[in-house]
This record gives structure tokens, sequence and C-alpha cells, in this order.
């Protein structure tokens, strides 16, 4: 009994000293983040936030289906389906799920069979002879299976995997990311469809005035009560209402072709795009906490801090290297040199080994150190980066606020703008018609009240794109609330060798 004690006396006392000494030697000490996670509570709002409605939902899924156009609703899953941007975004979710696969399989047992059937020639030399094996041929064959347990006493391999799987769901909430961005462009780039449409009709009734107008001049002169001046003055604006007409064409067509290529599909598929028929009614709403919500739905908030969690997963990996690592280490398996091709495969052939392997940094020249700092930095840089994403998420939501409620003012103002424009111009076409005004008043009339259209369809084109733009700030309903890591995971755990008989 006492020849067992001893040698395992002796082999925990070494273990305990070469521990000691390497503490000594590679120290993390003096190394930590810097930086602060910050608390979406604690950043303040601004009126815009604060009086908007507490009462309201998140934006559902679907928030496009709010516009009630069919072919929006049609042309978004569309896009979802074809766009090559989609699908190179599940690509690198598929790849970094793959890579958490790797991850957690370093944690299991590792077994392979490695096997060998030679037939070989010994030479006759100082090293293998002279002998019996000596100028002769024989089979040489081994078969070995072989296995690997790291025993992670450090929670190295753990702390690789929760990184990888921290990874995978950045990439995740990523690829939702480009989704709700691409929602968004086909809806922006629709809605401009329709302001160009009104444009367009705009430009038709233009033209068409200008040319009845250009009519009437004609007849007057021809009777007598018109002069050469007058149709000139009437017809000088002829060409510039056919250029607009031309450029509105133009920008339709243009239109056509972006929404086409975020579809992933060539200007071909434009073609059977009709008039939008947009209507929205819906007020702009917040839900009732922010920006505590803010964290929980929107992707990008969301993807930041699961690379905060990531980075703080590859601080463990980096102090957990400043330890030993321990493998459980084991094979069985035969070997034969000479007889038969299956002499190998005999019991009195085999061999076998089992037991623990112990590897020990002593001395690395600061490279261990190099890396936990650049770990922690890389942590510091991910915290700061999360801050900076969650500040412009309030500021957007602030700003789109802001811009909807000056659109909505800016709705009366240009509504009476243009029924003061059209009086004007009733005014003027009747004075023109009794002879007590000029064509040159009543083209500046008609003028008026072509702009004051068309700024009535910006506008409206600016209130349909700004609430699309909200609910695309507000996270788009892609995301359920608890998709965020809990705070705990933020973190990076302390990673300690504890050696007995020291604090």
């Amino acid at each position: 009994m006492p020849a067992i004690v001893r040698p395992g006396l002796f082999l925990a006392s070494l273990l305990v000293s070469v521990f000691s000494s390497l503490s000594g030697c590679i120290d993390s000490g003096g190394i930590a983040p810097q930086a602060e996670l910050a608390d979406g509570a604690e950043l303040p709002t601004d009126a815009a936030i604060r009086h908007a409605a507490q009462s309201a939902d998140w934006p559902r899924a679907q928030w496009w289906q709010a516009y009630g156009d069919a072919q929006l609703n049609a042309w978004v899953e569309r896009a979802l389906a074809g766009s090559p941007g989609l699908a190179m975004a599940a690509a690198r979710v598929r790849r970094a799920q793959a890579l958490a696969g790797v991850a957690a399989a370093a944690q299991a047992p590792q077994v392979g069979l490695d096997a060998s059937v030679q037939r070989k020639r010994w030479p006759d030399d100082n090293f293998y002879g002279p002998g019996p094996l000596a100028r002769t041929t024989s089979w040489n064959n081994t078969a070995a299976f072989g296995l690997s347990y790291d025993l992670d006493l450090w929670g190295r391999l753990r702390s690789q995997r929760e990184q990888a799987l921290s990874q995978a769901r950045v990439a995740a909430t990523e690829a939702r990311a480009a989704a709700l961005e691409l929602q968004g462009s086909v809806v922006r780039a629709y809605v401009q469809l329709a302001r160009q449409y009104a444009e367009l009709d705009i430009a038709k009734a233009e033209l068409k005035q200008r040319e009845e107008l250009l009519a009437l001049a004609v007849e007057r002169r021809r009777i007598g009560l018109g002069t050469e001046l007058e149709v000139s003055t009437a017809e000088a604006p002829l060409p510039e209402a056919h250029r607009q007409l031309d450029l509105a064409h133009e920008a339709i067509a243009l239109t056509r072709n972006q929404l086409a290529a975020l579809a992933g599909e060539g200007p071909g598929a434009a073609a059977e795009l009709k008039r939008p028929q947009l209507a929205l009614h819906a007020a702009p709403r917040l839900p009732s906490r922010l920006p505590l919500e803010l964290l929980g739905r929107r992707p990008d908030v969301v993807a930041g801090r699961w690379q905060v969690a990531a980075a703080a997963r590859g601080i463990e990996v980096a102090k957990a290297d400043f330890y030993p690592n321990i493998d459980l280490l084991g094979s069985l398996g035969s070997a034969a040199t000479q007889g038969g091709v299956l002499d190998f495969l005999r019991y009195d052939k085999l061999t076998y080994g089992l037991g623990p392997a112990l590897s020990l940094p002593i001395f690395d020249g600061g490279a261990r150190r190099g890396r936990l700092g650049a770990e922690t930095a890389g942590y510091d840089l991910a915290v700061e980066q999360y801050k900076q994403t969650l500040v412009q998420a309030l500021r957007g939501v602030s700003d789109l606020l802001i811009r909807l409620h000056s659109l909505h003012e800016q709705e009366g103002f240009v509504a009476s703008a243009r029924a003061t424009a059209e009086r004007r111009y009733l005014l003027a076409q009747e004075a023109h018609e009794r002879g007590l005004s000029d064509a040159r008043e009543l083209l500046e009339a008609q003028s008026m009240v072509f702009e004051q259209r068309r700024l009535q369809q910006q506008v409206l084109a600016g209130q349909l794109g700004a609430q699309a733009e909200l609910w695309v700030a507000l996270g788009g309903g892609v995301l359920a609330a608890g998709s965020a890591p809990a705070d705990a995971d933020l973190q990076a755990r302390d990673v300690r060798l504890h050696v007995p008989g020291r604090p």
C-alpha cells in the first residue's frame, strides 16, 4: 500500500509545484476591458419620442401590408425570395452554424483508427542489421484505435463553443437585418414610383393646358382680338412641358428597373408593374417602452449585443490558454513485423495504452498576453460599436417622428396654397377671356397651380416613405422579444487557476 501512496503524493506535489511556478512565469494581470456597457434605459429621449402614443404595438412582420396594395405585397415577397443579397446572408448563417458545430465537437471524445498493411524489404546496414531481417522481405502491418479527450478544466473549449454560437447568432440577426433593409428599399422605391406616376399626370395635364392656351391665342389672333406676341408667349413653354413629360417617363422606367434589381431579376420583369395604389391612414405611433424595447427588436442592435457576447467569450478563451491543458489519451492496437499478412490481428500482437497528457505553458515571449490583450480590445470595440448602434437607433426614431410631424403640418399648408393657386388661376382665366389681361398672367397663374400640385404629391410621398422608414427603424417586426442575449452573457466570466495551499 505505501508503494502506491507515495508515488501519488509525489505526483500531486509535483503538479502543485509546477502550477505555482507557472503562475509566476506567465501572468495575465493588468489586462482587462475598459469599455462599459450602456443601459438603454439611461439614454435620454427627446420630446418627439416622449410625446408619441404609448399604447401601440410593434410593427407586425408584414408591415408593408398596411399600404393596402396587393402588387406591393407580392413584390416584397418576390424580393425576399429572389434577392442574391439575402441568399448570401443565408449562406453566411449556414457557415457560422457549421463552425459552431465544429467548436461543439471539440468538447466530445475524439476516436480514430489508423491501419497500415505494407510489404517491406529490410536493408543490411548498421541500423537494421546484420540480423534476421537483413536483406529479407516481410509484412510490416499495424492497426490502432486512438482516443483523446480534453478535460477542459478551465473552460476553454466551452468558451470557444459559446463564442461560436454567439457568432452564429450574429450572422442570423444580420440576415434578418438584411431582409428588413430589403423590405424597406422595395417599399421606398414603390412609393417613389407612385409619386412619379402622379408627376406624370401633372406633366400631361400641364402640356394639355399649354396646348389649349396656344390654340386659344391662335384663335384670338385669327379673329383680330389677339396679337402675335400673345401667340408667341403661349407657345414658349411648350418645349419645356414636353421635356418634363419625357423626364417623368424616364423616372418611371428607372424606378421599375430598380425594383426588378431588388427582386434579383432582370429589367424585363419590371414591365409587368402597374401603377401603385397606395393608401395609408395610420398615424405614427410608438410602443410603450422606448428605448428598452428597441434592444429586443431592432436586428442591428440585437446583432451588436451578440457581438459583445462573442467577444466576452473570446476573453475567456484567451485567459484559459494561460493554464495547463490536460488530455486523456488512450490507444488499442496491434503490430506485426514478420509472419503472415494477417498476423497483426493475433491476440499476442495486441498493444494498448491509457493515461493523461499534460501541456504546460512556461514561457512564450508574451504571445499569450498579446492574444489576451487583442481579445480584450476586441471586446471594448464591440461594446463601443453596440453603444453607437443604440445611439444611432434612437436618433433615427426621433428624426423620423420629427419628420412625420413636419410633413403633417406641411400637408395643411400645401393644401391651402393649392386652393389659393387654383382660385387665382380661375380669376386669371376669366380676366383673360374678357380681354382684361394678357396670356402671360394666365401662364403664370397656371404654373403656380402645377407647382402646388407637385408639392402636394411630394409631401404625400414623403409621408408614405417616412412611415415605412419608421417601421424599419423600429425593427419591422422581424425579431421577437427575448431574441437578444441576457445582460449576464455580455460580461467575461473570470477564469482562475486554483492551486491547493494558495489563496
